[in-house]
Parts: C-alpha cells; structure tokens; sequence
C-alpha cells in the first residue's frame, strides 16, 4: 500500500454523450492532488497524460459502438501503461475522462495480477452492449467489456488481457440501469450493492461485505465514478442522479479499503469541469483518492 504512486491522465470524451469530461484530469490536479499526496508521506510521479483524438477530429462509426477506433485505440495504450506501472511495483492512479477508459485499466492490471477483483463505484450498471445500448456510448459498456461481455471488436481494446472473473466483482451505489441491463446484471455473477442496499445496511456494513466477497484476490482494483455521489456534493459530473453516496460514506468507503491493505491500483473518472462549482467535484476527486491512499483525521 504504501508504494510509488505513478499519475496518469486520460482527457477522454469520446464515450459519453456530453463534452467536457476530457478537461476532467486537468481539474483533479488542479485540486493539489500531487501535493497533498507527497504531504502525507507518499512518493508521486505525475505521467502526464496520454494523447487522446477529440471529436472533431474523429469518425463517430457505428451508431452502437461511437468512437470505437479511437477508444480501442487509447485503451489498448492505457493498458500498456497501467501493466509497467504495476511491473515497476507502483501504484497507478488513473484520471479520466470518461468511463470507457477503464477497458484500458482493468486490461493493464488483469495482465500484471493474475486473479485480481474490481470494486466498480458508480450510479449505472456500465453493463451494457452494442445489442442493449439505448445510446451507442461506450462508458456504458466498460464493466461488461472487462468481464468479457459485448462486441468483439471493442473487446479487443483488453489487448488479449484475461476478463476479470465476475465473481470478482462487486459494483457499489447503483441506481439507474437500463432495463436490458439490469436483467444482465441479475443473472451474472457480479456482486451488485444498490443505493437501496447502502440505505438499509449502511456503507460500513456494504464495504465490509464487498471485502469479504474479494478475499482472496491477488489485489484490488477500484474504479470511481464520480456520478456515483450524490450531485448536491458533486455537481460537475455528466450523468447526475438524485440520491447518491454522501460525502462521509464515500470516504468511510475509501478508508476501509485503505485499512484493508488491498487495494493495489485506482481510477477516478467522469468529472466534467464544465458543469462544476468552483470545481468542487474536481476537490472532492482529489480527497477521495487521499482517503484511499492513506490520508486520516488522526
């Protein structure tokens, strides 16, 4: 837990239906991110940020799968990226950029650690096809892609990496999915805690539940989507939903993993300056990955 952190930046909105998010990196280290780490004892190496096309200068395609040359593309560069990182025995946080990103990700840290789990924040499922898409945007097929779900060619973006085992998964803070997708999530294997589940248990009961059912994996992946907080605390995000995570629980979240002692790499994505205050979601990225990287009241 307490290795090098190694910074990448991924200014990607080619997945998503709404611009902005590619300024989403930019925001997170404006927050002091870098500092505040290096503040509390940890050793950081900002990578700067991959070269990503934007819109304009890009092909839309199929009108199921957006973009799909240029999100394959960046995420088959990611993936080479977060592997070395983890070679290097370094920890790597990603910033995005939308959702889509985590192909790459959770490619590059499948092929570094044999049998790892995922811990999936988010408002939506990320559990969509090009058959169940009602948008043709990739941020909401990531999860099923990583697990080996969807269109071939966008499976290619894992770079040949094994798809993380469902039963290795657990997506926390649901509450909006498409009805084809909701009735993919009911029958895999994946561990789902919706807002429901947080409101009847509470988020240290979830967390403690989501650890127990990760035992045994080589390592953690945590991939943070920012529309899974509640938009009264984290305004600049592209899908906002009512009723999601408060501040507290999602620090309580990120602090257990931190004590857990597994969580081995992070993504935070879906941070849309455009639509922010002051950038407040961008500051509230910036202290959720210090939870998680050891930051404490006392």
């Amino acid at each position: 837990m307490d290795r090098p952190i190694a910074v990448v930046g991924v200014p990607m909105d080619l997945g998503s239906g709404r611009r902005g998010v590619d300024m989403g990196p930019s925001a997170i280290r404006y927050a002091g991110l870098k500092q505040r780490l290096e503040r509390i004892g940890r050793t950081v190496v900002d990578l700067g940020d991959l070269k990503v096309p934007l819109p304009e200068e890009s092909h839309v395609g199929d009108p199921r799968l957006k973009y799909l040359d240029e999100i394959v593309a960046s995420c088959l560069q990611l993936g080479e990226i977060v592997d070395g990182i983890i070679g290097r025995r370094e920890f790597p946080l990603v910033l995005g950029g939308d959702h889509a990103i985590a192909i790459g990700t959770i490619a590059g840290v499948a092929r570094a650690e044999a049998d790892a789990a995922v811990i999936w924040f988010d408002t939506h499922g990320d559990f969509n096809t090009d058959e169940t898409t009602p948008s043709g945007n990739i941020h909401g097929m990531p999860l099923a892609a990583s697990v080996g779900r969807g269109n071939p060619a966008l499976l290619a973006a894992r770079g040949g990496a094994p798809p993380i085992r469902e039963q290795r998964v657990v997506a926390i803070g649901i509450r909006e999915l498409d009805p084809p997708e909701r009735e993919a999530l009911r029958q895999s294997d994946v561990r789902v805690f919706t807002m429901s589940d947080i409101d009847k248990l509470g988020m240290r009961e979830v967390m403690r539940q989501a650890l127990v059912h990760v035992e045994g994996a080589a390592g953690v992946h945590v991939s943070f989507d920012m529309d899974v907080m509640d938009p009264d605390i984290a305004p600049g995000v592209g899908t906002p939903h009512q009723g999601g995570i408060t501040y507290r629980e999602a620090h309580l979240a990120m602090e257990m993993l931190y004590d857990a002692g597994i969580l081995r790499s992070m993504e935070i994505v879906e941070v849309n300056p455009i639509l922010d205050i002051q950038n407040r979601t961008g500051r509230l990225a910036a202290e959720l990955a210090l939870s998680a990287l050891g930051q404490r009241i006392l």
